[in-house]
Formats: C-alpha cells, sequence, structure tokens
C-alpha cells in the first residue's frame, strides 16, 4: 500500500497556488463563477476563464469538463459540479462519486499526471464533510488503483478540520 500512499497527500492550504498539471474546481452548473472555491479559482485565473468557460454550455452535476488555467500555476481547471445535500436520500452520495470519479477521468484525457482536488460541495452545499471526505477518498483510491497515469493527487483543504476528515478517511481507506 505504500505505493498508493505516495500518490495522495492530504494539505491544508490554498488550491489557487498548487502548481499541479490540474487543480479542480468545485463549480456551480452554470461553470460562470460563484463563491468559495468557484470564485477564487475564477478571480486568480483572470477573465479568460469566464470567457471560455461561458462556451461550455454548463455542465450537469457529476460530470466534468476542462479549460485552460490561464493565470493559474496550474495548466488546466477541471470544472465539476457537486450535489447539493438534501438529507442522503436523493442520490448526493453517488453523484459526488462521480464528481471526483469524472474529474480523475477527465485528467487522464487531458494527460495530467498530477491533480488537486478541494473538498467538493462541502461549503455552500452543505455535504457532510467527514462523508464527503470517505467518499472522495474511496472513489480516487478506486481510480488510482486502474489508472497508473495519474502519478499525484492532492486533497487540498481549505480548513484544519476539512484535513483532518481527509487524514481519517486516507488513514482507513489505505488500510483496506
Amino acid at each position: 500500500m505504500k505505493e498508493m500512499n505516495s500518490r495522495i497527500t492530504v494539505v491544508k492550504g490554498d488550491i489557487t497556488k498548487e502548481k499541479t498539471d490540474a487543480i479542480v474546481n468545485a463549480a456551480n452548473s452554470s461553470l460562470l463563477g460563484g463563491g468559495g472555491v468557484d470564485g477564487a479559482i475564477h478571480r486568480a485565473a483572470g477573465p479568460d476563464l469566464l470567457t471560455e468557460c461561458s462556451g461550455l454550455d454548463g455542465c450537469p452535476p457529476g460530470e466534468a469538463k476542462t479549460t485552460k488555467g490561464y493565470r493559474l500555476p496550474a495548466k488546466f481547471v477541471i470544472h465539476t459540479v457537486g450535489p447539493i445535500w438534501r438529507g442522503g436520500n436523493s442520490g448526493e452520495e453517488k453523484t459526488l462519486e462521480n464528481a471526483y470519479r469524472n474529474s480523475l477521468a477527465e485528467a487522464v484525457r487531458i494527460g495530467a499526471k498530477s491533480v488537486a482536488f478541494p473538498a467538493i460541495s462541502t461549503g455552500v452545499y452543505r455535504f457532510p464533510p467527514d462523508l464527503a471526505a470517505d467518499i472522495a477518498v474511496r472513489t480516487i483510491i478506486s481510480f488510482l488503483r486502474e489508472h497508473d497515469e495519474i502519478e499525484e493527487v492532492r486533497l487540498v483543504c481549505f480548513s484544519d478540520e476539512s484535513a483532518e476528515h481527509h487524514r481519517r478517511a486516507l488513514d482507513k481507506h489505505l488500510l483496506e
């Protein structure tokens, strides 16, 4: 399991500063910017990102689309739309899993060797952070076991609490 452990890291930080091939944007379905991670990425990338996104015709929850990174250190931005938490009986877990899986598939498609993820849906979409971290880590490990093209996945957490949820989930799933 050491090999998998070296491919996934949890860090506290600002995803807009990540020097990975691609960063994942927790976007809304319009892809035209918003608050939280989405707004920060749009501000850091500059106005060309919004121009490119406006031509993508949005993105449904669980899917992913890629743009250039523009002024970001990352060459690409993979935009994915996570689910809004509605109590857990509306397919939210599967949609979140799909958001991570489809983002990783996009990374493979564009040739990204390193990818940084935020904690998708845990902000204004109110997904329980411990459950979201568990789904994220489980899905990423499952994907990486089948795809050695991606060498590094960084889980970039905005808060200490989020980082702790992700570290616990990573420890748990690496033992399975």
